[in-house]
């Protein structure tokens, strides 16, 4: 809880509570109590959402950790709701780190996703991905599927980001983002690297100023 504030906050995805008014949306514990959210900031560009609700002082919450600190090949665990199924946990390992070359529509501008085999399907959005020390290191948002399930290649949004962009929301309401005046490609794979004389894709590949 952020200091000052009263009541308890949530982290979840935007896209969980996104075109839904604060008394819509409800909070369930494990003990089955359920709470109506009483404030909601969110933030498209990131996905990431936060929620307050008057519950009870002394709620257990989660440790967030530093996603800085994440590892290729590290045992990470995923909590969610897939298909409704209230506290679902699945295992993995991280498989990549900063991976930014998928498309999750025209809002959601992050290219800096920890990619994880742990099992994630819809419903999993906005619950954690815990280091094996019980640490947040990510929310878990979205998979890439050509079925709509599990393919063992699932993203969650590092926790080190998520922690600036609330920080912002609940200090400023918004979050603010500088500004670049380039356009650049889309995609930058080894093939184009070759065309323009180089020996590895690395960098941005500016189409137009």
């Amino acid at each position: 809880r952020p200091e000052g504030q009263r009541g308890t906050f949530v982290l979840t995805n935007n896209h969980v509570i996104s075109q839904a008014e604060a008394r819509q949306i409800t909070i369930s514990l494990s003990d089955d109590r359920i709470f109506t959210a009483a404030q909601v900031w969110a933030d498209a560009e990131s996905d990431v959402a936060v929620l307050r609700f008057d519950g009870p002082d002394g709620l257990p919450v989660a440790a967030l950790g530093d996603s800085d600190g994440v590892r290729v090949g590290q045992w990470v665990v995923a909590i969610g709701s897939p298909f409704g199924l209230n506290q679902t946990v699945t295992h993995g390992i991280i498989s990549a780190r900063e991976r930014g070359q998928i498309s999750l529509g025209s809002a959601i501008r992050i290219k800096d996703f920890l990619q994880t085999d742990a099992a994630i399907n819809p419903g999993s959005s906005g619950g954690p991905l815990v280091n094996l020390d019980g640490e947040v290191v990510g929310v878990n948002t979205a998979i890439a599927s050509n079925t709509g399930g599990n393919s063992g290649v699932a993203f969650s949004i590092p926790i080190n980001l998520a922690k600036r962009v609330v920080k912002q929301l609940l200090e400023k309401g918004a979050v603010t983002r500088g500004y670049l005046g380039v356009q650049t490609a889309s995609s930058f794979e080894a093939a184009d690297a070759a065309k323009l004389g180089l020996d590895r894709a690395q960098g941005a590949w500016v189409e137009a100023v």
